[in-house]
């Protein structure tokens, strides 16, 4: 199989950055952006703010006290939508084979490219010059030959960066790499993987496939391939879009029978944005954050779609029964997602048992 030529681009600090062209003047200040709210956590943070240790997900309240000078904008999805609509047509014009992930980030297959360029790294130049040029906002890429390498290439050189793995390279590149750049590898993943007296791709090349399967299950497939640089999947023009969820996080913490006046508000927006997005959903999931931070997650499938809000509220119930939260755990966030999404297809009564 030939190889293929992959750029990762990645937006550098991006929400932070389109706030900051309008304010220039705190451009070398810590800057986040998060909702004005007791429980807000940070959705971005300014390359300053990232010095204090502030990073996308952390709340406010630990973040104000790490960086009490901290300076606070509320977001504007709105703009950063449009923003990325102008960075996804820059795109096109060197590519039909694009895979987003977010606003601010997408998979490119440039193996060949429309301007007929001479090479992948000098498409990723001629990427980054536009949508400077286009929006005043960096970024950094990632090229190599598979998508897992060229995610973790986009970060090494990460602001305004861009790093090429040749093929050649490759195993150069991986020798010393720590286990937790690989993607999926969290802290639970990392520990067990420590345990193990694996800590970079080197390591885990010694060990074999079986066992890497027998520790990680399906998972342990996928870090054996990873170990030798291998990642087959190709970039995907359409992801299927595996999820939609919403969540709302409470001013003051509360147990579960406090919180059952917020599981129909959620179920109600996320039955509009499925009917707004003409799908159907087979599998409900809800998570609980405790006060420690902790999450809580149950997820099922169900043998037909969800036909109306009294299903889902049956689905739910029961999902809740099913985790025996004690009546006494507090929660700082609820939330609920579908997923097992399709186009609507016959209606057949949901069977929940």
């Amino acid at each position: 199989m030939s190889l293929r030529k992959i750029i990762h681009i990645d937006m550098d600090a991006f929400y932070a950055s389109v706030e900051l062209r309008k304010r220039p003047d705190l451009i070398n200040l810590p800057v986040v952006i998060a909702a004005q709210h007791p429980r807000a956590v940070i959705a971005a943070a300014s390359y300053p703010a990232r010095q204090f240790g502030l990073h996308s997900a952390m709340p406010m309240s630990q973040a104000k006290k790490r960086c009490p000078e901290l300076i606070v904008i509320a977001p504007n999805f709105a703009e950063y939508r449009a923003v990325s609509a102008q960075i996804q047509q820059i795109f096109q014009k060197y590519t039909p084979i694009i895979e987003p992930l977010s606003l601010d980030e997408a998979y490119l297959d440039v193996t060949e490219n429309l301007l007929g360029l001479g090479s992948a790294t000098a498409v990723a130049q001629a990427i980054r010059q536009d949508i400077f040029q286009a929006t005043q906002l960096t970024a950094s890429a990632g090229v190599a030959p598979n998508k897992f390498l060229a995610k973790i290439a986009s970060d090494w050189h990460k602001p305004n960066g861009i790093c090429v793995i040749k093929p050649s390279q490759v195993q150069q590149f991986i020798e010393y790499l720590p286990l937790n750049k690989i993607p999926g590898v969290g802290q639970v993943t990392q520990e067990k993987l420590l345990a193990l007296g694996l800590k970079t791709l080197d390591d885990l090349q010694s060990i074999a496939e079986n066992v890497l399967i027998q520790h990680f299950g399906k998972y342990g497939k996928q870090l054996f391939l990873y170990a030798q640089g291998i990642d087959e999947r190709p970039v995907q023009v359409e992801r299927e879009r595996q999820q939609i969820s919403k969540e709302t996080t409470f001013a003051q913490d509360l147990t579960l029978s406090q919180c059952q006046s917020y599981w129909l508000p959620l179920l109600q927006q996320l039955w509009h944005s499925l009917k707004q997005k003409n799908l159907t959903a087979r599998g409900l999931s809800i998570k609980l954050k405790l006060t420690d931070f902790q999450v809580l997650q149950h997820t099922k499938s169900f043998k037909q779609p969800f036909q109306n809000i009294h299903e889902l509220t049956q689905a739910l119930e029961l999902l809740l029964a099913e985790m025996h939260i004690q009546p006494h755990w507090c929660f700082r966030l609820v939330g609920i997602g579908f997923y097992q999404l399709q186009k609507p297809a016959e209606h057949n009564q949901l069977n929940l048992w």
